[in-house]
C-alpha cells in the first residue's frame, strides 16, 4: 500500500512553492506588513486565479472539490513563505463551515464568492478567556422570528476587518451551554470591528463587537463547532510543517556561511545537534499531520483525535524550531532587519490561536476514552 502524496498532491505542492517563491519573497511579506490593514489585494488577485480559493469548495459553487490533504499542502507551502492575509481563516476554515451548514442560501451566496476571490470570511470564536473551551464562550443568540439576533464580544478575529462575512460561535437560547455557529455579515448595523496590535503582523486580528447582529444559523447541531475545531486543527498544523521547515532551511544556510574561529559555525557540534533535532521532530509530525487531514477526508472514526494530535504537536514542534532557529543565527536572529522573526512570530499565533497543545492533549485524552 503508498502511503505518500499523489502525482497530483505532488504537483500542487511544488508549483505552489514556486509561484510563492516569486510573488511572496520576504520584501512582499515586509510591505504587506507595514500596511494598514495587512489585506495583499494583489496577490490575492493571482492566488484567485490560481483556484486556490475553491480548493475545497464544491464544484457545483464553482470550486474544486478537493479535500483537506490537497488544502494542507497548499497550507504547508504558506507556512513556508509566511504568506500574509485571510487565506486560511476565508478559504478553508470560514468556507468549510458553510460547506457543512445545512443552508443552501447561505451556500449558493457566499461559497462561489470565495472560490472567485470576491468574498473574504473569517470566524470569531475567543473571547476574553481566549479560550475555544464551550465553557468560555458567552456570546448569547436569541431567537428573533425566522432568525437570530447575536449579542456579544470577540476577541483575536482574523482579518474581520476586510471580512464580508463572519463565522461566529455562540449559544443557541438562555441557558444553554451547547455551541452553534452562525453567520453575521459585516455591513450589518449590530457589527463592529476594531483592529488590534499583535505579535505577528503577517495576521491581523480585531475584535468583534454584536449589538442586535442580525445573524442566520448554520446548523442547529453541536457537530458543526467540532467540525470547525478539527478543520482549524489540521490548517494551522499545516502552516506550521511548512514554517518548521522554513525555520530549520534558515538555520541551517546561514551557519554555512557564518565563520568564527576560521570555519563555518555549522561544524560546531552545538550547531549540528540543534538541526538535528529540529529535523528529528520534523519528520515523524509531517506523517500525523498527513495522516489527520485524510482522516477528516475520509470521515474516519478517530479524525478528530487526530486532528488535535497534530495540532497539538506541531504548534509545538514549530515553537521549538523557531526558538533553535534564532539561537543558531546568534545575535543577528534578534534584530528586526533579518527575516528569521516572521516565523519566529507566527509560531507564536500558531500555539495559541485555536486552541494551545495543553488544549489539544486534553482533547486527544478525551476522546480516548481517557
Amino acid at each position: 500500500m503508498d502511503f505518500g502524496l499523489s502525482e497530483e498532491q505532488l504537483q500542487l505542492k511544488d508549483s505552489a512553492r514556486s509561484f510563492l517563491s516569486g510573488e511572496c519573497a520576504t520584501t512582499v511579506v515586509r510591505k504587506i506588513m507595514a500596511s494598514d490593514d495587512g489585506y495583499p489585494r494583489d496577490l490575492y488577485a493571482q492566488i484567485a486565479k490560481l483556484g486556490w480559493n475553491g480548493l475545497i469548495i464544491p464544484e457545483r459553487y464553482g470550486g474544486a472539490g478537493l479535500g483537506m490533504l490537497d488544502m494542507a499542502m497548499l497550507l504547508e507551502e504558506a507556512g513556508y513563505a509566511a504568506m500574509p492575509g485571510p487565506f486560511l481563516f476565508s478559504s478553508v476554515l470560514a468556507a468549510s463551515a458553510l460547506i457543512n451548514s445545512k443552508s443552501d442560501e447561505l451556500k449558493a451566496k457566499w461559497l462561489p464568492a470565495i472560490a472567485e476571490g470576491k468574498a473574504v470570511g473569517t470566524v470569531a470564536i475567543v473571547e476574553g478567556a481566549g479560550s475555544v473551551d464551550p465553557a468560555d464562550i458567552w456570546t448569547l443568540a436569541s431567537k428573533e422570528g425566522e432568525g437570530w439576533l447575536l449579542n456579544g464580544s470577540k476577541m483575536l478575529a482574523p482579518y474581520a476587518n476586510v471580512a464580508d462575512f463572519i463565522i461566529v460561535a455562540a449559544r443557541a437560547g438562555t441557558g444553554s451551554h451547547d455551541l452553534r455557529l452562525f453567520l453575521i455579515e459585516t455591513r450589518d448595523n449590530g457589527v463592529k470591528t476594531r483592529l488590534l496590535k499583535n505579535l505577528d503582523m503577517t495576521r491581523r486580528v480585531s475584535v468583534v463587537e454584536m449589538n442586535c447582529a442580525t445573524a442566520v444559523m448554520l446548523e442547529d447541531s453541536t457537530t458543526s463547532f467540532a467540525h470547525l475545531l478539527d478543520v482549524a486543527s489540521v490548517a494551522i498544523a499545516a502552516d506550521s510543517l511548512g514554517g518548521t521547515e522554513r525555520a530549520l532551511e534558515m538555520a541551517v544556510d546561514y551557519s554555512k556561511v557564518r565563520e568564527q574561529f576560521g570555519k563555518p559555525i555549522g561544524s560546531f557540534q552545538a550547531l549540528k545537534h540543534a538541526a538535528a533535532e529540529i529535523v528529528a521532530d520534523l519528520e515523524p509530525a509531517r506523517s500525523l499531520l498527513w495522516y489527520a487531514a485524510y482522516a477528516l477526508d475520509s470521515g474516519a472514526a478517530n479524525a478528530s483525535r487526530f486532528a488535535a494530535m497534530a495540532k497539538a504537536r506541531l504548534s509545538e514542534v514549530y515553537s521549538r524550531a523557531s526558538d533553535r532557529a534564532v539561537l543558531m543565527h546568534g545575535g543577528i536572529g534578534f534584530t528586526w532587519e533579518h527575516d528569521m522573526h516572521l516565523w519566529f512570530k507566527r509560531a507564536r499565533f500558531n500555539e495559541s490561536y485555536f486552541g494551545s497543545p495543553a488544549y489539544h492533549r486534553e482533547r486527544v485524552a478525551s476522546l480516548g476514552g481517557y
